[in-house]
C-alpha cells in the first residue's frame, strides 16, 4: 500500500503484536517535529540577571539613582544581583554593607521577593532579589 501512494511505511510500536505500523511521508513527519520543537524552545523564558554595584558609603542621590534602575529591572523580568564591593580597607564597614542591601530589599518588597539574604563572598556582599509574579 505504501509503494502505490509513494509514501513510507513507518513502525510505530514494535513491541506491539501485532507490530503497529503507519504509512506516511516520513520527511514530512521530521520536518513537522522540528518545527514543533523549534516552536516549544521560543516560548521558553530565559532568565536574565543584572547587576548592581554599591560602595559601603554610596549616598542617598547614589542610592535612590541605582533602586530607580533596579526597579526598572524587576519590572522587565529580570533577577537582580546587588552586591556592596569593599575595596582595600572598607572592609571593616560590613554592617554598612548589609544595612545597604537590606534597605534596597525593603524599598523593593512590593515588586520583588529576595531569593538570598546578604551574604560575604570574598570582598563582596552579595544579595539576590528576584520579581513578585502577578497572578
Amino acid at each position: 500500500m505504501a509503494e502505490e501512494q509513494e509514501l513510507d511505511l513507518v513502525e510505530i510500536s514494535p513491541k506491539a503484536d501485532p507490530p503497529v505500523c503507519k504509512v506516511m511521508d516520513y520527511k514530512k513527519f521530521l520536518y513537522e517535529q522540528k518545527k514543533r520543537e523549534k516552536q516549544l524552545k521560543q516560548k521558553t523564558t530565559q532568565v536574565v540577571v543584572k547587576e548592581i554595584r554599591f560602595g559601603p558609603n554610596t549616598d542617598d542621590h547614589d542610592y535612590e539613582f541605582k533602586k530607580k534602575n533596579a526597579e526598572k529591572f524587576l519590572k522587565d523580568g529580570a533577577k537582580l544581583k546587588a552586591f556592596v564591593f569593599f575595596k582595600g580597607r572598607s572592609i571593616v564597614f560590613k554592617d554598612k554593607g548589609q544595612i545597604l542591601l537590606l534597605r534596597l530589599a525593603q524599598d523593593l518588597e512590593d515588586i520583588a521577593k529576595v531569593e538570598q539574604m546578604p551574604k560575604l563572598e570574598g570582598k563582596r556582599m552579595i544579595m539576590i532579589l528576584a520579581p513578585v509574579s502577578k497572578k
